[in-house]
């Protein structure tokens, strides 16, 4: 029985990944991992800018969202997808995680994902933002 010797050949690119509850996350196909986008929570949908092509099949189109599940936890409701899945491979590009609870008199709003970015935002379910008022003497 004769053996083969594999070589790995040079010109193969070694990909980024990162991994979030098990799921494998491509760093190689973003521009940059996790950009702050200040007070911008997308509950769904895919932060095209930051998304420079599929590494596996090099081609630059939409999204398909997969694998979408809604749960709620102490009042919070938490919405996690893959919806950064190369439409024509089905390469798993990033998991996005967006939550939302009501924390007294305020809403809160917070979006994680490698491709979409890191945000928070907290808006005042009251007509009259209390953070907003100003204090009379």
């Amino acid at each position: 029985m004769r053996r083969r010797s594999r070589e790995v050949s040079s010109s193969r690119k070694r990909r980024r990944a990162c991994f979030v509850d098990g799921v494998a996350m491509c760093g190689d196909c973003v521009e940059k991992e996790y950009p702050n986008r200040g007070n911008t929570c997308l509950e769904n949908g895919s932060f095209l800018l930051n998304f420079t092509g599929c590494a596996v099949c090099s081609k630059r189109d939409f999204m398909l969202i997969t694998n979408k599940s809604l749960k709620e936890e102490d009042g919070e409701e938490i919405v996690t997808y893959d919806p950064d899945l190369c439409k024509n491979c089905h390469h798993v590009i990033a998991r996005h995680e967006y939550t939302f609870s009501i924390m007294d008199e305020f809403q809160e709003y917070t979006m994680l994902c490698l491709l979409c970015g890191k945000a928070e935002d907290t808006i005042s379910i009251l007509p009259d933002d209390p953070r907003q008022m100003t204090l009379l003497f």
